[in-house]
């Protein structure tokens, strides 16, 4: 079986929210076939390695099949959050785009599920 290597904004889409130091990231697949895919690539140990530089004290990861989608919890990673973060991202906004960079291997049989146009990576 062949594979491309893309970002994972290829195959999903997220959104961050706040509360302290804690981020939630969720990441929500474009089609359902590439669900699976996602869930056995996108781990826990995965995310934490992408935020190796904000430390993460612990990276947990809640999966719902319904949705399409996964939420992930990364405690330490606002810098003590907004009211104590000197940060320009305090809230923690742009680390969906951090995590949406993370890269993927995609079988040839999904690749035409991929959003962004074909053959760029």
């Amino acid at each position: 079986m062949n594979c491309i290597t893309v970002p994972l904004y290829r195959a999903a889409h997220g959104r961050t929210g706040d509360k302290g130091d804690r981020s939630n990231i969720s990441v929500i697949a474009w089609h359902t076939d590439l669900f699976a895919l996602l869930v056995e690539q996108i781990t826990p140990e995965a995310v934490a390695a992408q935020f190796r530089h904000r430390s993460p004290s612990c990276v947990q990861r809640f999966v719902l099949p319904r949705l399409q989608a996964m939420n992930f919890v990364l405690d330490a990673v606002l810098d003590g959050g907004v009211n104590d973060a000197l940060n320009l991202d305090a809230h923690g906004k742009a680390l969906s785009f951090l995590l949406l960079e993370l890269p993927i291997d995609v079988p040839d049989h999904l690749q035409h599920l991929l959003a962004g146009p074909s053959g760029s990576p």
